[in-house]
């Protein structure tokens, strides 16, 4: 086996290598955009194949390199189905095992808390926990629909009832300290130890920081795994391979599109017209700028879908969550999407437009 522990100095992220030396296959957790001439580099060196590029989270603070790693190697990516990171190749849950060889294995684990998708990876008798859990601190929980009392019970529940030997790797760290483990932390974190639930939401309901520096193009770009939104969807496309005969495949973009489809409010093109003729109604195009520049639908807000989630507050007929919103995109799958996240925020009315911006164009011809 092969484990490197890497530093970006400007965003103080920590990244990880892991790799199976026998089979030559490596994974890559938390990697950042600047740095991937380095761990090419380190590939190479190593003759190794990238297989994975995974997240602990939606970052803001800096720009993911895994859709650089991505284009530049061919390998998957894979961020929590609760992330938004719709263009990723796996969309990971709990319990998903990404493989290396049949003696090296990565586990995730659900540690929401800091942003709603954050997870932790379980390697050997190592923890990759993200922002979740800090050596002495944890990660804030004040944006990206993060919650105090939840990151508690992740941290206690799941992470802290890991072996007390378990090797603890933070995302990051602002003093110069690499690693710790669970014991430690459990006894003697600052603020989780001897802390009740209601003691730990109190201390994170007052911390009064500045969002980060990064964070309104961090979030958005890193929804695309930090690659533009078209490369990216693309990528997303490919087959995903199954890992074994016994485990499922983490679960791809094509599956949580069907689930999504399932749940939202799909409307034709033609019955999109008639609504919007005739009823008050609010039109969001989701696709990128780009897009939107070459021909749009009239009347439309743009809100590209990376965006979504800290813009559609600004919309002042939407002070009122049950007015009727449409959204639409190119071909009806990001809307899909969309329109998910915004239930989930207690949007009450909301349609997707079947077929997208090119279906609309062709009712038009």
């Amino acid at each position: 086996m092969l484990f490197k522990q890497l530093f970006d100095p400007v965003s103080c992220t920590y990244t990880f290598l892991i790799a199976d030396l026998t089979t030559k296959q490596a994974a890559f957790i938390d990697p950042v955009d600047t740095e991937v001439d380095r761990y090419i580099e380190l590939l190479e060196q190593f003759d190794l194949t990238l297989k994975y590029s995974l997240e602990t989270h939606v970052h803001a603070d800096h720009i993911t390199g895994s859709g650089l790693l991505r284009e530049k190697l061919g390998c998957k990516t894979g961020v929590s189905a609760l992330c938004g990171a719709t263009t990723a190749n796996f969309q990971i849950e709990d319990g998903d095992v990404f493989e290396l060889s049949e003696n090296e294995s990565i586990k995730v684990i659900a540690t929401p808390g800091h942003t709603a998708g954050s997870v932790s990876f379980l390697w050997r008798d190592r923890v990759f926990t993200g922002d979740a859990l800090l050596i002495d601190g944890c990660g804030r929980t004040d944006f990206q629909n993060g919650d105090a009392a939840t990151l508690y019970d992740s941290i206690t529940q799941r992470l802290f009832t890991l072996p007390d030997d378990t090797l603890v790797y933070p995302g990051h760290d602002y003093k110069g300290r690499w690693v710790s483990n669970i014991a430690q932390e459990r006894l003697s974190n600052a603020r989780l130890a001897n802390k009740t639930k209601e003691e730990f939401i109190e201390i994170m309901n007052n911390l009064k920081l500045p969002h980060p520096r990064l964070i309104d193009i961090a979030v958005p770009a890193n929804r695309y795994c930090g690659s533009d939104e078209e490369t990216a969807m693309q990528a997303a496309d490919d087959e995903i391979e199954v890992e074994t005969a016994t485990k499922p495949a983490p679960t791809s973009l094509k599956t949580l599109l069907t689930k999504v489809k399932q749940t939202v409010s799909e409307v034709s093109v033609e019955k999109a017209k008639e609504m919007l003729e005739n009823t008050s109604v609010c039109l969001i195009d989701v696709r990128e700028e780009s897009e939107f520049i070459q021909s749009y639908i009239d009347n439309a807000h743009l809100i590209p879908r990376g965006q979504l989630e800290f813009k559609i507050d600004a919309l002042p007929e939407l002070e009122n969550k049950a007015f009727p919103i449409l959204l639409y995109c190119r071909s009806g799958n990001r809307s899909a999407l969309a329109a998910e996240s915004l239930q989930k925020m207690g949007y009450s009315n909301v349609l997707s437009m079947t077929g997208g911006y090119e279906a609309w164009k062709q009712l038009d011809q």
